[in-house]
Parts: structure tokens; C-alpha cells; sequence
């Protein structure tokens, strides 16, 4: 089964994040694809993460999709106006990506061209509805498309660590209204806080994904805890990323810890290496996977 038909016979799925190069050298990505083909369900690319410029998510998409690998497509909403988030939309489907991601992006003063001009033309939920619209044929103005519709499989994304939470659920409504298929959430370390969220958020009937970024020290420890909304970091993890002596070991040990947790109570898990993906088969192997 490919990463949709998992999902919707509500089997366990794992994906993991593949970050685009800062220039055009791909050899790398192609190494680190390869050292979990066949052990997780799908590879999400990231589209200029953290607003730094690096090579565009599509192609890299396009060039592991024709060395057969299961993909999603992560396409943000800060960069593009709505004719270009179309375009790359159609791109896509031109390549048979159908599995795509949907955000609406951090701001630019936040990587490494903060001079950049924001866009948002679109928002997230807006997008998800073109995506709809754009499977019925038609444009976001109702113009009809030339020859066959394309086919998405929509997904967006949730922060379980809001508080309040009540505004992030509404949130999901709407992007469910809209059309997603999928939610992917952002970085959870502790299970009652995924558990509580998931008991919030039952009635909804959709798959959710957990996501996990691998702790590489206890400074990004204590960054992600003091720096990043929503996402808490429990003071004992912090302390085993102070006191480890080896924090390659100890961050693969966490992030295996965390998987066997999750994996009892939520649809799958979405690993994030940032940089680190060459220890994803021990991960995976320290997941039980």
C-alpha cells in the first residue's frame, strides 16, 4: 500500500523530512533517500524551511520521484501569489505528486533574506480549497482547465501545543471543510500532551501524524521549549541531552523512545532529521520499525 491507502485503512505510517541543498548539488539527498527506501512510507521535502532560500521542494520532489520514491510535496503560501501556487500545484500533478502538504509559511525576517517581501496571498485553508477546485476542473476563478483534472491528497498541519488549543481545533475544522485529507503536527516530545490532544480532537475522524524533530542538543532543546509556540521539551529530556556524552546516541535514543510511544496511541509519525538524516535507519531500528 502507498502512503494514501495506508492512511485510510488507518495503518501505521512513518514519513520522514528531506530538506532541499543550498545550491544544486543533489547527490547528497539521492545518498540519504536511499538509506531508508522501502522503510518509511513516504519522504515530505520541505519548501525553503525556516524562510532560508535553498533549491525549490518541486524539484526536488521530481527528482526522487523518478528514482521511485513515495513523496509529499510541501508547498507554503508565503512566497507565491495565487497564479504561482496554482502553477506549482499543476506542476506537481504533471508529475504524478499527489500527496502534498499544505502551508502557509513563516515569515521571511526569519531566515536568511529577511528584506524579503512577504506575499500570503493565500493562507493555508484558502489553498486547500484551490487544490479542491483544482481537482474539479476548474481554476480559483472557475475558468476550466484544459484535458484531464489533477488528483491531490491534501494534508495541512496542527500544533497540538497551543493554548489556548480551542482556536487550533477550529482551525482544523476549517482546513477539513476545506479539504484536508491528513494533519501532520508540529514537534511533540511528551505522550500526555499528544494523548490530551487527541482525545480534543476524535470527533474529527482524520488521521493524524505525529511529528518528531530529533533533539541534536540541549541549547535546541532549550530553544525549541523557550522559542517555538506550542511545543514543549519536558525538563528531563533537556537534562539527557545536558548530560549525555555521546548526543548522537542519546538523540537517536530519544526520537526511538518518543516513536514507540506514539505509535500505541495516534496514526503514524513524521520524523524531522534537520540535517541529520543519515541516522534515520537507527532511528527507525531504535523505533522498532
Amino acid at each position: 500500500m502507498n502512503f494514501r491507502e495506508k492512511l485510510q485503512a488507518g495503518a501505521f505510517t512513518v514519513t520522514a523530512e528531506i530538506g532541499p541543498p543550498k545550491g544544486i548539488e543533489t547527490s547528497r539527498i539521492l545518498e540519504e533517500a536511499e538509506l531508508i527506501r522501502g522503510r518509511i512510507d513516504a519522504i515530505s521535502v520541505t519548501d525553503l524551511q525556516s524562510s532560508v532560500m535553498r533549491l525549490g521542494a518541486l524539484a526536488v520532489c521530481i527528482l526522487l520521484k523518478q528514482n521511485h520514491f513515495e513523496l509529499i510535496y510541501q508547498i507554503t503560501c508565503r512566497d507565491r501569489n495565487r497564479l504561482a501556487l496554482q502553477s506549482d500545484l499543476l506542476s506537481a500533478a504533471v508529475f504524478n505528486i499527489e500527496n502534498i502538504l499544505i502551508l502557509t509559511g513563516d515569515h521571511p525576517m526569519l531566515g536568511d533574506h529577511p528584506e524579503a517581501k512577504p506575499v500570503f496571498d493565500l493562507d493555508s485553508v484558502h489553498l486547500l480549497r484551490v487544490a479542491g477546485d483544482l481537482q474539479k476542473g476548474k481554476d480559483m476563478k472557475g475558468n476550466r482547465l484544459a484535458g484531464e483534472a489533477p488528483y491531490f491528497y491534501p494534508g495541512a498541519v496542527v500544533n497540538p501545543g497551543a493554548e489556548p488549543i480551542e482556536p487550533e481545533i477550529i482551525k482544523m475544522e476549517k482546513k477539513i471543510a476545506a479539504g484536508a485529507k491528513f494533519f501532520i503536527t508540529q514537534a511533540v516530545y511528551d505522550i500526555k500532551v499528544l494523548e490530551k490532544f487527541l482525545q480534543r480532537t476524535r470527533y474529527l475522524k482524520i488521521p493524524i501524524i505525529a511529528g518528531i524533530i530529533m533533539l541534536k542538543s540541549s541549547v535546541m532543546a532549550y530553544h525549541l521549549k523557550a522559542k517555538i509556540p506550542g511545543v514543549f521539551v519536558p525538563d528531563s529530556l533537556v537534562r539527557e541531552m545536558e548530560n549525555t556524552k555521546d548526543r548522537y546516541k542519546q538523540s537517536i535514543e530519544i526520537t526511538g523512545r518518543l516513536i514507540r510511544q506514539f505509535r500505541r496511541v495516534c496514526h503514524g509519525v513524521h520524523i524531522m532529521p534537520i540535517g541529520w538524516n543519515r541516522f534515520l535507519p537507527q532511528v527507525l531500528e531504535e523505533g522498532g520499525l
